[in-house]
């Protein structure tokens, strides 16, 4: 049985068009909960991941909305909520599409904490959008009102961008094991994870949201995955994207795929940690693969049929 880190981009779980109240997120991870449950039916080990941005995003505009009625909440804890949401839905949804198809496997959701390290350069740098699109007349009063650092989003609008440290260590790994060993299915490192700091032992939140890619990987390595995906808008990876002269990739060994990075053919935020995260996977333990695919085409992908896979 082949071991499967999946890594829910945010098309799985919101989709743009649509008002983002919790029906419509429930609804969204209800169609994807169906894909999944198909990758169960043949006989993959799953284990879940999901990134948070839109969804932190949302939660820290109603906590500035809301300062001078009850306190405000710092991005950690944001994170933490996210978390708890966004695995609820997934819990749930997946658990009621596993009963129609007479499965009895359980479902759970962990509140995860990854450390990361306080001196990484990130946080003199933030590169992660979080929150929605905004225009740039837009983007410019929110710089100039709230201080924050907007930058323009792959083509599609402004968005407000954080710290994004990268994971260093997953605090629950052993529980994570644990319950894969039980045979529960497990979504863990939501959001990347809550980011903390580890000092004497004792662990404290920082303001951040760490990538879900990334700590997908580490997920990945530390439970000895066999396959890394995860799942965005596309169906692959393409180099000069956007131009004429775009080109899909259906395979890139991980030479390829660094010297597309050094070439600068992947933005931050957006594909370059997937195609980074990729690398690391496939760079490590023989025979291990990452593969970038749309959720539509994730079966297709895991199978060899579709999306973008990286091998060494």
């Amino acid at each position: 049985m082949k071991r499967i880190v999946i890594a829910l981009g945010g098309n799985a779980l919101q989709q743009g068009s649509i008002l983002a109240t919790s029906e419509s997120q429930l609804k969204v991870i209800k169609e994807t909960s169906e894909y999944l449950a198909d990758l169960i039916e043949k006989d993959y080990e799953i284990i879940i991941t999901h990134g948070n941005g839109p969804q932190v995003g949302r939660i820290l505009i109603q906590n500035e909305y809301s300062k001078n009625i009850t306190p405000a909440m710092p991005i950690d804890v944001c994170g933490a909520m996210s978390q708890g949401m966004i695995g609820y839905h997934i819990q749930q949804s997946l658990k009621n599409e596993l009963v129609k198809r007479k499965k009895t496997l359980s479902v759970l959701s962990l509140v995860t904490q990854v450390i990361v390290d306080k001196n990484d350069e990130c946080f003199k740098r933030p590169t992660k959008p979080i929150g929605p699109f905004y225009s740039k007349e837009e983007a410019g009063k929110l710089e100039k009102n709230n201080g924050y650092v907007m930058v323009e989003d792959s083509g599609r609008g402004y968005r407000r961008v954080v710290a994004s440290p990268k994971p260093v260590k997953i605090v629950e790994l052993e529980a994570i094991k644990s319950l894969i060993e039980s045979n529960h299915i497990v979504i863990t490192v939501g959001g990347g994870g809550i980011p903390v700091v580890e000092e004497d032992g004792i662990f404290k939140g920082v303001p951040a949201v760490i990538d879900k890619d990334l700590a997908s990987e580490k997920l990945a390595e530390d439970i000895d995955a066999d396959i890394l995906v995860m799942l965005t808008a596309v169906d692959k990876v393409a180099v000069n994207y956007g131009k004429i002269d775009q080109k899909n990739l259906d395979r890139m060994t991980v030479a390829e795929a660094e010297n597309y990075i050094q070439q600068g053919q992947f933005p931050e935020g957006s594909m370059l940690p997937k195609v980074e995260a990729a690398v690391k996977f496939a760079s490590g333990k023989e025979g291990r693969v990452s593969i970038v695919a749309s959720l539509k085409k994730a079966k297709e992908a895991i199978e060899g049929h579709d999306g973008t896979i990286i091998t060494k």
